[in-house]
């Protein structure tokens, strides 16, 4: 099954993602929403799972939890993964390094810390024993 259109190299056979629903694509979200005067042009579009694309909404600012104050949402268009994130060492939670990760961390709830089930956190402990998580670039504690 191809997800991502005509991008190369993301052929992916869905049978083989434990918890795929945990990952499927929505169309694709914008940077700046639309309802703040954003566009649908190419370089304000990001590709984002479900549960992100939903929990983002139109928001673009969220609060630092260590220092109170409102900073911008991750930006996946003008900013670098790394340099906003970290894996925890076990690679179950997304760890924000910046006012604008831990913002992001907070405002999406990446790790299912308000949710009774933390269903991400084990659909991840599943991709981390099939070899599939996390990302092989990506930081980690």
């Amino acid at each position: 099954m191809k997800l991502f259109g005509n991008a190369p190299n993301v052929d992916v056979n869905i049978a083989t993602i434990p918890n795929f629903s945990a990952l499927c694509l929505s169309r694709s979200t914008t940077s700046t929403p639309l309802s703040l005067g954003g566009s649908d042009a190419p370089d304000n579009l990001a590709l984002a799972c479900r549960r992100c694309h939903e929990r983002r909404y139109n928001f673009t600012i969220g609060i630092d939890p260590e220092t109170a104050m409102q900073v911008l949402l991750f930006n996946p268009r003008q900013q670098q993964w790394s340099e906003h994130f970290i894996w925890s060492a076990d690679a179950l939670q997304i760890m924000g390094r910046t006012p604008t990760g831990r913002a992001t961390c907070n405002r999406l709830d990446l790790n299912d810390e308000r949710r009774e089930e933390p269903f991400i956190q084990n659909a991840r402990q599943q991709w981390v024993a099939g070899g599939l998580h996390p990302p092989e670039n990506d930081p980690r504690q």
